[in-house]
Order: C-alpha cells, then sequence, then structure tokens
C-alpha cells in the first residue's frame, strides 16, 4: 500500500491562536529573547525545532533581527535543569520553551513570572504543571496530550497484530512524572484485558540493553516506547534489537518507524511545534499564559512499516491497515 490519506488535528484552541503579523518586537526597537530547555541530547529534536522557526518565520520573524534563540539541553541528565534553568533565566527571555515535564518542572521552579510554553507533553493537569486546559493559570501553558487515549490505543493496536501477547514491557523514564501517568493507564487498560505491563527503564544505551536482556530472559511478548524525548536519540540501538529478538512493538513518536519500527500511533509533532511558535507569538505580543487555554490534537496518525512486519513475520490485519494515515512498504 502506498501513502494514506493524512489526518487533520483539531485543535481546542485555534481560534484563540489564529496567526497575526509579527510587530511586536520590531515596535519595541529590540529583539525578543526565546529560550528553550531541553532534556534530550542536543540535536535529537532538530527536525521539529525547525518547524518551529519555520512557522516563526510565516508570522513575519526573522532570527537575528526579530529574535534570538538561546537553547539548553541537559543531554539527558535531569539533574543538571535546575543548573540550566537557572542559567537561562539569567539572560532575561522573554518566553522558555519546553518540550518535557521534567523541562517544565524546572523552569517553573526557576521562575514564577516569566512565559513557559510546553509542547507535547502527557497530562499536565494530573502532573501539576496547569490548573486545568481551559484556564491553565499561572504562568504556564502548551500543548498536551491526554495518555489514556494513547495507552488504550497502543494496547489494542499491539492486540490486533499479537493477539497472544500477555506480557508487555513499557520502555520509559521513571523519573518523567508524564511517563508515570501515562503508564497508570496503560496498567489500568492492561489489567481490564489481563495483560501485564512493566515499566523497564530506557534513558541511556546501558538501560536499553538491559531491558531488552530483562524482555528475553522472561519471555516478554511485546513492548511499547514512551515518547519521552531523552529517550528518542537512541531509536535506531531500541528498533535493531527489537528486530533482533523479534519483538513487535507499538512507540509513541513516528521517528521510531522511520528508523525501522513496527509501527507508531502519536501526534506529528512537527506541527505541534509549529503550533507552539504561535503561542510563542502571542506571548511575544502580550499574550497571559494564564488565559491561553492548553491545546490538545484530538486525531492521531497511525504509521506502520509494513517491511519491518515482513521481516518479524507479522501479518498486519487488514482492518489495520486500513485504519494507517501513513504505510512504509
Amino acid at each position: 500500500m502506498g501513502q494514506i490519506r493524512r489526518r487533520q488535528f483539531l485543535f481546542l484552541a485555534a481560534a484563540v491562536l489564529a496567526a497575526s503579523p509579527a510587530t511586536q518586537a520590531q515596535t519595541q526597537g529590540r529583539r525578543a529573547r526565546i529560550a528553550t530547555l531541553e532534556d534530550a541530547r542536543q540535536g535529537a529534536l532538530a527536525e521539529n525545532w525547525r518547524s518551529f522557526r519555520g512557522r516563526l518565520q510565516e508570522l513575519g520573524y526573522l532570527e537575528g533581527r526579530d529574535f534570538l534563540v538561546d537553547a539548553r539541553s541537559s543531554q539527558g541528565d535531569l539533574a543538571r535543569l535546575p543548573t540550566l534553568a537557572a542559567e537561562l533565566l539569567s539572560l532575561k527571555p522573554d518566553v522558555i520553551v519546553t518540550t518535557s515535564t521534567p523541562t517544565t518542572r524546572a523552569a517553573m521552579q526557576a521562575t514564577p513570572t516569566v512565559p513557559i510554553v510546553f509542547v507535547g507533553i502527557a497530562e499536565p493537569v494530573e502532573t501539576g504543571l496547569v490548573a486545568s486546559l481551559a484556564r491553565p493559570g499561572g504562568n504556564v501553558t502548551g500543548q498536551a496530550i491526554v495518555s489514556a487515549e494513547l495507552s488504550a490505543k497502543w494496547l489494542e493496536l499491539l492486540l490486533e497484530i499479537a493477539p497472544k501477547a500477555r506480557k508487555l514491557a513499557y520502555l520509559g523514564q521513571a523519573a518523567n512524572q508524564a511517563v508515570m501517568a501515562v503508564y497508570r493507564s496503560m496498567q489500568q487498560t492492561a489489567n481490564a484485558r489481563k495483560l501485564s505491563v512493566r515499566l523497564l527503564e530506557a534513558t541511556n544505551p546501558q538501560e536499553i540493553d538491559r531491558a531488552f536482556e530483562v524482555m528475553r530472559k522472561e519471555d516478554f511478548d511485546a513492548f511499547i516506547c514512551a515518547a519521552a524525548p531523552v529517550i528518542l536519540p537512541y531509536r535506531q540501538q531500541i528498533v535493531d534489537l527489537a528486530a533482533r529478538q523479534r519483538l513487535p512493538a507499538a512507540y509513541a513518536r513516528s521517528e521510531y518507524v522511520a528508523a525501522g519500527g513496527l509501527l507508531s500511533y502519536a501526534p506529528d509533532r512537527s506541527d505541534m511545534f509549529r503550533r507552539t511558535a504561535n503561542y510563542v507569538h502571542r506571548v511575544l505580543q502580550g499574550a497571559k499564559p494564564a488565559k491561553l487555554p492548553v491545546e490538545q490534537p484530538m486525531r492521531f496518525d497511525l504509521v506502520i512499516n509494513l517491511k519491518t512486519a515482513r521481516a518479524l513475520g507479522i501479518g498486519i490485519p487488514e482492518s489495520v491497515l486500513l485504519r494507517a494515515d501513513r504505510v512504509i512498504e
């Protein structure tokens, strides 16, 4: 099958974030400072950041003329985040963009006043980042993912392609509150289906090797890989080990499928970064995060790698293929 029609995202706050010309920085006669804080290895989200910058350019901002970007990454070390957040704050940013729950938490602890915009994190209400999606309160807003729908869908898809699977792993990061929120939702769904799911740490190459050794020794049937940015740089290692052990897997980011993973069910991250630029634009024009509703994608893309399925000896049911938004031959 070739590429199938891609679904469009429906967002709760599209009208609030409608684009308008970029004039604030120019009329003030100064360049805006946009700080970014990541916990992944620097460069792991490069394609996403290109989308972010591209959208800013569409809104009339030129980097160097209208804004500067101060980027910091903890390179996977969460202990460095408070220091990096304080360092960014000393540069007097107009807005801070964060890419995970740990980075958002570090930015919030560094400042109660500078606007913070997060992108693509799970359960910001449950983890205490915002008061509600409609009325975030405080100095934080952004784009969120609701975990219950995701975790149920990953399990559903795995059972459709591997109906005998009963013992599953969740490759994640226990220190990330959003990952744990997704894990709790997943456990509830798994228990209802009489499945077992176990969290295995996977934030560096050594942990990933250990996780796959555990899955091999304890006869796991399949696994799900979390969306945490800190894991993304090791996607090729994960995909290769899955192929070696012939394990079906569902991924929370489509980059894994592009690297040879079996399937993903996830929002379009590049599009989410583009929409994050809309938030930054509004903040630079004077909007308060407390009054900007948190967006969440209402539709998600299912991407399937048929080449990988064949290599694993897995037949993808026609009913699943017909639901796919993109199929890699």
